[in-house]
């Protein structure tokens, strides 16, 4: 016997000019900002508006990309049901929304998740490790918050330089890096590195750094 969602009804009713890549109002409660790998390629989102889209030669169907911390990228995808759905230009026009409105809904939606999204911290003797990761999160992302940062500081800082890493979707994790504990550095390391190879999304296998309230690489 075939159970049925009882979302189908809803999504039957629905017409697809009212679905959230075609509805801006279905759209924004669902569109989420996701860190991607550095160098990835797209339409700048600075700027960019139904208008100027318009007179651009460039695919529509190329993502809007952010600039995100340490060179990294930033992409806007729509939540669905076991898979995202990426912001192209295509979107934008259907929308009839500027990029700015897109980002500011999509850092809206994550600064909600995030509110109620649980850290784990561990400590041995000085070492510090505190971290965010969700099965079905997009942790990592949670860099982009001002007031994530403000807590790995809270948590983190006064003890050392604050190490962090980003090597998958769904892992935000940093460390407390002391001139006493020569050993951290390395196995902070090799531990992005590892998490970063074994990835099904993976991210960045640098290690990054906070400082003054940026996120930098390591050591740059």
């Amino acid at each position: 016997m075939t159970t049925l969602d009882p979302r189908d009804d809803e999504r039957i009713a629905r017409p697809i000019s009212l679905s959230p890549e075609h509805d801006w109002r279905a759209g924004a409660p669902l569109v989420t900002p996701l860190l991607m790998p550095a160098g990835m390629s797209g339409l700048a989102a600075e700027g960019l508006t139904p208008a100027s889209l318009s007179e651009m030669a460039q695919a529509h169907t190329q993502p809007i990309i952010d600039r995100g911390p340490a060179g990294l990228a930033i992409v806007y995808a729509i939540e669905a049901d076991g898979f995202d759905v990426v912001v192209n230009g295509e979107h934008l026009l259907s929308w009839a929304v500027p990029a700015e409105e897109v980002r500011a809904a999509a850092m809206r939606n994550l600064a909600t998740w995030s509110a109620g999204a649980d850290w784990s911290l561990e400590v041995a003797g000085e070492r510090r490790l505190l971290a965010s990761a969700h099965p079905t999160g997009s942790d990592a992302t949670r860099l982009l918050l001002p007031d994530v940062l403000a807590h790995i500081e809270a948590e983190l800082g006064g003890r050392g330089r604050i190490l962090i890493g980003v090597p998958e979707r769904h892992l935000l994790v940093a460390g407390t890096l002391s001139s006493a504990d020569v050993e951290f550095g390395p196995l902070f390391a090799a531990f992005l590195e590892a998490q970063f190879e074994a990835a099904d999304e993976p991210i960045d296998p640098r290690v990054l750094e906070l400082v003054a309230g940026e996120v930098v690489p390591f050591g740059s």
